[in-house]
């Protein structure tokens, strides 16, 4: 197997992973970001919907892609959130009292949801990295003994 369809597999399960992450998400705790109750929409439960679940689905999307994982755990939130608004425009009618959200004020809404798998994707790398940035982890930090005040000369 070569290399380049080992790296595209393991993107497509870690995409696979945090769309799963996200819907699960939806599942548990009963909230539908698509649609509209007038204020009662915005609960706590609406909130970790936004918030917790994408942040958790881009740590394990980074956890499972790797470094660059802070990269591909944006589509997750999208995906889901795009398939969830579709399904009430195109095919299933929204509950009595429900009413579909308004595209703009769903995208506002996204974009929380994305942003906050961003955050998640930042933080499985820097899990993955032990730190962060560029830089391989051994090039960042010396040995001891490559420290100047250390008396001993390496190599």
């Amino acid at each position: 197997m070569n290399k380049q369809f080992k790296r595209n597999l393991t993107g497509f399960i870690a995409l696979l992973a945090g769309c799963a992450v996200n819907y699960l998400g939806d599942i548990l705790l009963g909230v539908n970001i698509e649609l509209w109750r007038g204020l009662d929409t915005f609960s706590a439960l609406w909130m970790v919907n936004i918030f917790v679940v994408p942040l958790i689905s881009g740590v394990v999307v980074a956890m499972i892609f790797g470094l660059g994982g802070k990269w591909l755990c944006y589509f997750p939130p999208l995906i889901v959130r795009s398939i969830g608004y579709a399904n009430y425009l195109y095919f299933t009618e929204p509950p009595f009292g429900t009413q579909l959200l308004y595209f703009p004020f769903w995208i506002m809404f996204v974009i929380l949801a994305v942003e906050a798998a961003a955050f998640g994707g930042v933080f499985g790398e820097i899990i993955i990295k032990r730190t962060y940035g560029r830089l391989p982890r051994e090039e960042v930090y010396r040995s001891k003994s490559d420290h100047p005040d250390s008396g001993e000369k390496s190599g």
